[in-house]
């Protein structure tokens, strides 16, 4: 009972989240996952590494689904998640903390990016002029 109930509140978090807060707790989710599979790497544990980097993959193939066409910026978009998961199959097969963490480097960087378009949206519906 008591396990259900943080499930339910990311289940509702999920919810009701913008599109940019979502992307945000993917970015979240994905910079997780490369920093669980650099320790276990360190650890010597190459089975939990190849699953953390997988879930990290699944997430930056999610940004490459969802990615709006027709925007001006989504080819260079999509070059740049394409070269994330490039990396992550080398992180991959050869357990490469280096390319993780060149990952990860993206992943905050988006994850920044997402946050200050969240503020300037959420200011911009408010009316609170941006500065």
């Amino acid at each position: 009972m008591i396990q259900s109930q943080p499930n339910k509140y990311l289940e509702n978090s999920i919810q009701t989240a913008s599109p940019a807060q979502l992307l945000v707790m993917l970015c979240d989710g994905g910079i997780r996952f490369c920093k669980l599979a650099i320790d276990d790497i360190r650890k010597n544990d190459l089975g939990a590494a190849h699953e953390h980097i997988f879930k990290a993959q699944d997430i930056v193939s999610e940004f490459v689904i969802t990615l709006d066409q027709t925007a001006p910026i989504a080819n260079d978009l999509l070059r740049i998640y394409d070269y994330m998961i490039y990396r992550l199959i080398h992180a991959n097969t050869k357990k490469d903390i280096e390319a993780l963490e060149e990952v990860m480097g993206f992943l905050k960087e988006l994850k920044e990016t997402w946050v200050q378009a969240a503020k300037l949206i959420s200011a911009q519906r408010s009316g609170v002029p941006n500065g």
